[in-house]
């Protein structure tokens, strides 16, 4: 399933939700990313997708420092799943490829 593109996420946090835009392009068979949220770019690692299930990993500075791990189901053009960050409680998220208008 490719899961190339552009999507909008939506992180439900105990600080709130928080929303960022993830791209994912692959280059010679290898998934890469880059997220944008916050006010920052950062780039993705251990991008990994096993079936319809869609791992990576990414460090964030704002609204605080962590690393987070997410896990995603891929359905389609929607996402979903969970972050976690540490031994803090796992987050809910959502996504939604956006779609590129026919010409």
């Amino acid at each position: 399933m490719a899961v190339e593109g552009t999507w909008d996420l939506s992180i439900s946090t105990p600080i709130g939700r928080i929303e960022a835009v993830v791209e994912l392009i692959s280059r010679d068979g290898v998934l890469t990313g880059v997220a944008h949220g916050a006010g920052e770019e950062v780039p993705l690692s251990d991008v990994a997708l096993d079936g319809d299930r869609l791992t990576w990993k990414q460090a964030v500075t704002k609204p605080m420092r962590l690393n987070l791990a997410f896990a995603l189901e891929v359905d389609g053009d929607t996402l979903a799943g969970t972050s976690k960050a540490g031994r803090l409680p796992a987050s809910k998220v959502t996504g939604l490829r956006r779609t590129v208008p026919a010409a």
